[in-house]
């Protein structure tokens, strides 16, 4: 049976890397968690593609920090921050697609 990555997560967040960029932020709940998120690929170019409906050349890294116990992941934006239609100036509610993760 698949698991929420609520079970595994202590922070999920979103915050802006600039006004073009996008930093979705796990921060796991202890080095297990994390080392099984990495060891397996569970945050992948293809999952985050598939979760916000982006190209892949559109997610511009995905780093895993041992020293955070966290996995960082820049996309780009689609709307820059503060355009005309952007719906979040600052990034902070683009992490809901992320609640949806399974493991």
């Amino acid at each position: 049976m698949k698991r929420s990555i609520l079970r595994a997560a202590r922070v999920i967040r979103s915050k802006n890397s600039g006004p073009f960029e996008l930093t979705l932020d796990i921060m796991f709940k202890n080095k297990s968690y994390f080392d099984l998120f990495r060891r397996r690929r569970l945050i992948s170019e293809r999952k985050i593609s598939a979760l916000y409906k982006v190209p892949r050349k559109d997610i511009l890294g995905i780093i895993y920090f041992e020293p955070a116990l966290a996995v960082k992941v820049t996309i780009r934006r689609m709307v820059p921050s503060g355009a005309p239609g952007d719906s979040d100036i600052y990034g902070a509610q683009q992490h809901a697609p992320l609640l949806n993760l399974k493991f």
